[in-house]
């Protein structure tokens, strides 16, 4: 091949080259916090919208703990991402997450939520000290109100790590999976949040019979969606606009029953900070 052939190839593939970097899609990553597929389904319309109104390709992407969607982040694998408040702490110091929106509840009217841990029905707990050398399930080291908050509960109420005050201490991988495992009364208790519990109470999966609410937490703010810092400005605010707007189009969709989304950002989130800083938690002790 002669030499003005080569050029006029290497010009078509540098025209070539904006159209195909365009043509990648925007990943959207999702946290486990419920069961993998019916997450699909439950953001599908999100997905879809977005699309529309950003003119981008976007794919979902979902990971078998916490940690993969921010390592997916970290890689530039993931854009944006609905992450828990402590998964996004972690994911702002570890890929460059920043907060832009939070779900805002219809029950509530807010954007806040709560952890809680659940016995079974006919168990005589009546408190987090009744469960000393009990068998509990949290959910991911990674997670807000199945991991973080009821860990802090666990220290401040006994003094002592769930590793040391319980007989025998698990993960379950999902909220609905750790409701579960109680009903079927595989672990005396479970770690789950005021979204999870009366979404599966509402589906029949458990009762307050089988399912009984031990304790409940302080409220704490609610899950935001991130995208990775590095993308473009223009990028960025087509992203917010479109999540903050969406009420006006679709019903919004997220993580528990929502209204709509409103503004977030980094600063709401100084609260779960200061726990991991309390309980002295290291990124070893909540990357698992």
């Amino acid at each position: 091949m002669n030499k003005i052939k080569l050029s006029i190839l290497a010009a078509s593939l540098m025209c070539l080259l904006p159209s195909q970097l365009m043509a990648k899609p925007l990943v959207l990553g999702l946290i486990p916090a419920e069961n993998n597929e019916e997450m699909i389904r439950t953001f599908e319309p999100m997905r879809q919208y977005l699309e529309q109104k950003t003119g981008e390709k976007i794919k979902v992407y979902t990971a078998t703990n916490y940690a993969g969607v921010i390592e997916g982040m970290r890689k530039g694998r993931v854009d944006i991402a609905w992450f828990g408040p402590l998964s996004y702490v972690l994911a702002e110091k570890e890929a460059g997450a920043e907060a832009f929106a939070v779900g805002v509840r219809k029950s509530s009217g807010k954007s806040t939520y709560r952890s809680l841990m659940v016995v079974p029905g006919d168990s005589t707990a009546h408190s987090i000290m009744d469960l000393k050398g009990k068998s509990v399930a949290f959910v991911d080291p990674a997670s807000t109100s199945g991991g973080l908050v009821p860990t802090y509960m666990v220290k401040k109420a006994t003094g002592m790590m769930p590793k040391q005050f319980f007989g025998k201490f698990t993960y379950a991988g999902s909220h609905d999976a750790a409701e579960m495992a109680v009903k079927n009364k595989t672990v005396d208790a479970a770690a789950d949040n005021d979204i999870t519990y009366p979404k599966l109470l509402k589906k029949g999966m458990i009762t307050e019979q089988s399912n009984r609410v031990l304790v409940y937490s302080d409220p704490l703010p609610g899950s935001p969606m991130a995208y990775r810092k590095n993308l473009s400005e223009d990028l960025k605010r087509n992203i917010r606009d479109a999540i903050l707007y969406a009420h006006y189009t679709i019903k919004p969709t997220g993580y528990g029953d929502l209204s709509k989304y409103e503004q977030a950002a980094p600063a709401d989130y100084q609260t779960i900070r200061d726990l991991v800083k309390q309980l002295g938690l290291t990124r070893n002790d909540i990357l698992k």
